[in-house]
């Protein structure tokens, strides 16, 4: 049996230490489309060293080697083919800010597994903390197709209600034809965002963006757009991975500013504003 569910929650979590440093959140953000325009203040608070912050989504790549997606499937219990996993969606708590470099321990288990029938859902949680206490914990929603039907529980669902009434901002981000091959430099080597041969494989006609760039681009809209660049206001972040994004698109990034936290929804023009992201809530504070 591929999911063993019993054995995957009962496994005892992994844990390790990792690090980072400046370069990595440069490279990070980089990765995520900042630096343009390069000599835009506000922009260099993402590109340069000496005014540098950093973007609380780079908690899902720090360290570069912490437990991802790919490393994820080969926990106890689990076995299943890669070209059938997608990234579902994403939920990052943020604890206090990110510091640009420092040292922590991780550690990393499955919280959950949720059986939706045609496929299943693995909740991958992982925790981070340095020697000042907790700094995130990040819950990667794993969808494997044609892994379900064993029985098990389907799990809460995570479908929200449609902000209603115009967005209070509206902006594009357009995605660099080598968005996705940048991007992996920081750490997921899924050959699906590289490969057109894999990419064919998985059901792709070429090539996608990674779910978390866009998760990062995104989030950085929010912070330059309504949190006033202040990347310490965000507390948590949480996103349903609703369709893909192929490197050269254009994305239409919707907000609507409710008490404490932004909802938002992006969408890729080129296709008839597809969902991309849906269900998505910046709270901050």
């Amino acid at each position: 049996m591929p999911i063993d569910a019993a054995k995957a929650l009962a496994a005892e979590p992994r844990t390790g230490e990792i690090s980072w440093n400046q370069k990595d959140v440069l490279l990070y953000h980089l990765g995520i489309g900042a630096g343009t325009p390069a000599t835009d203040p506000d922009e260099l608070r993402y590109t340069l060293e000496s005014r540098l912050h950093v973007l609380p989504s780079f908690a899902t790549v720090a360290g570069a080697g912490a437990p991802g997606v790919i490393s994820g499937l080969s926990m106890p219990g689990i076995e299943v083919d890669l070209a059938r996993v997608l990234h579902g969606g994403q939920t990052l708590t943020v604890h206090r800010p990110i510091p640009a470099q420092g040292a922590a321990t991780i550690s990393h288990r499955v919280a959950a597994v949720h059986d939706k029938g045609k496929a299943a859902v693995l909740v991958l949680r992982t925790d981070v903390a340095d020697a000042d206490g907790p700094l995130w914990t990040n819950d990667a929603q794993i969808f494997l197709r044609g892994e379900g039907g064993f029985g098990g529980d389907r799990g809460p669902s995570t479908r929200l209600e449609a902000p209603t009434g115009e967005p209070e901002r509206t902006v594009e981000r357009r995605i660099r034809p080598d968005q996705a091959l940048l991007y992996r430099l920081c750490g997921d080597w899924n050959p699906l965002h590289a490969d057109p041969e894999f990419a064919k494989v998985a059901g792709f006609e070429r090539p996608i963006l990674h779910g978390l760039c866009t998760y990062g681009i995104t989030l950085k809209a929010v912070v330059d757009t309504l949190l006033g660049g202040d990347v310490s206001r965000v507390r948590s972040y949480t996103t349903r991975f609703a369709g893909v994004v192929y490197p050269g698109e254009t994305l239409r990034i919707r907000m609507w500013r409710q008490e404490g936290s932004v909802r938002v929804a992006v969408s890729a023009v080129e296709r008839d504003d597809a969902p991309v992201l849906a269900d998505t809530v910046v709270e901050h504070s």
